[in-house]
C-alpha cells in the first residue's frame, strides 16, 4: 500500500472514530434530557395525585376535573383509572434507570429485575390504556384516540420481544426492543412535550381541537412514538454500519430530536407540569 493511500485510509478511520464520538455523546445528551422531563413529570404525577390520594386529601370531584374519564360513583372502572394513571410516577423513575449504562454493567441484577418491574407496568399499563379508551369510553374521540391506540397495541409486541431475546441470551436484540418498549411505554409523555412545544411555537393551537381530533393533533399523537422509534433505528444502524453517510443521518436525526425533546420539556413544565408543582 502506498503512502498517499496509507495517509487517506487513516484519515478515514480518524473522521470514523469522531464521528462515533460525536454520535455517542449526542445520544447521552438527548437521554439526559428524556431523563430530566421524566423526572420532572414523575414529581408531578407525585404531588397531584399520589400524595393526595395517600393523604386522602383529592375528593371525587377533583377526580372528576383532573382526570378524563373519572365519573363519580363508578367504583370499577374508576379504580382502574386510578391503576392506570398512578404508578405513571413509578414507570417514570424505572425507567430512567434502564439507561443509564454504569448500573447495567455493575449491578446487573438489578438491572434484570428492574427491568421486568418495568416492562410488567408497561406492559399493564397499555392494557388498561385501551380498556379505558374502548370499553369505559375514557376518550375525547373515536379518531383522536387512533394514534394512543396504535401506541398500546405496540407495546406488547416490544416487551414481548424484548423479554424473549433477554431470556435467550440474544442482548442486542434485546436492547434494541427493550429501547423500543421504552419509547412506546412514554408515548403518551412524548405526545404532551409535542403537544404544548406546539402551542408554544405557535403561541396558540394551530390544527388543533378541543378534542384532539384536528390535523395537528393526529399528527403530533402517531410522532410522539414512531419518530423517536426511527431515530432509534438511525442509530443502531449507524453504529452497525462502516459508512460514514449512516452516521452522518443519525447524527443530524439525533440533534432534531434534542431540540425537540428539549423544547418540548420546557414548554410542558412551564405550561402544565410547573404550576400544578408549584402550587401544591
Amino acid at each position: 500500500m502506498s503512502r498517499d493511500m496509507t495517509s487517506t485510509v487513516n484519515t478515514q478511520s480518524a473522521m470514523g472514530w469522531q464521528s462515533e464520538k460525536v454520535l455517542g455523546w449526542l445520544v447521552k445528551c438527548w437521554v439526559g434530557i428524556i431523563l430530566t422531563g421524566q423526572w420532572i413529570f414523575a414529581l408531578y404525577i407525585l404531588v397531584q395525585f399520589t400524595l393526595p390520594m395517600l393523604t386522602g386529601q383529592l375528593s371525587e370531584s377533583r377526580y372528576a376535573y383532573m382526570i378524563t374519564g373519572y365519573i363519580n360513583g363508578e367504583t370499577l372502572n374508576n379504580a382502574l383509572l386510578l391503576l392506570h394513571v398512578i404508578p405513571v410516577m413509578l414507570i417514570s423513575l424505572s425507567g430512567t434507570f434502564q439507561l443509564f449504562p454504569g448500573i447495567r454493567k455493575h449491578y446487573p441484577r438489578f438491572h434484570r429485575i428492574n427491568g421486568r418491574v418495568y416492562l410488567s407496568f408497561g406492559l399493564l399499563g397499555a392494557i388498561g390504556g385501551l380498556y379505558l379508551t374502548w370499553v369505559t369510553g375514557s376518550r375525547l374521540s373515536d379518531l383522536g384516540a387512533l394514534g394512543v391506540t396504535l401506541n398500546g397495541l405496540l407495546i406488547p409486541v416490544a416487551v414481548y420481544v424484548a423479554w424473549k431475546a433477554a431470556w435467550q441470551r440474544r442482548f442486542t436484540q434485546h436492547k434494541r426492543f427493550a429501547i423500543h418498549a421504552f419509547i412506546l411505554i412514554n408515548g403518551v409523555w412524548t405526545f404532551r412535550l409535542l403537544l404544548m412545544g406546539w402551542f408554544m411555537l405557535n403561541q396558540g393551537a394551530l390544527g388543533n381541537s378541543a378534542n384532539l381530533d384536528g390535523p395537528a393533533d393526529i399528527i403530533l399523537s402517531f410522532s410522539s412514538y414512531l419518530l423517536p422509534m426511527v431515530i432509534a433505528e438511525l442509530i443502531f444502524k449507524a453504529r452497525q454500519s462502516k459508512a460514514a453517510s449512516a452516521r452522518l443521518i443519525a447524527i443530524i436525526s439525533v440533534l432534531f430530536a434534542i431540540i425537540i425533546t428539549l423544547f418540548g420539556t420546557v414548554a410542558a413544565t412551564m405550561m402544565m407540569w410547573g404550576p400544578r408543582i408549584i402550587g401544591y
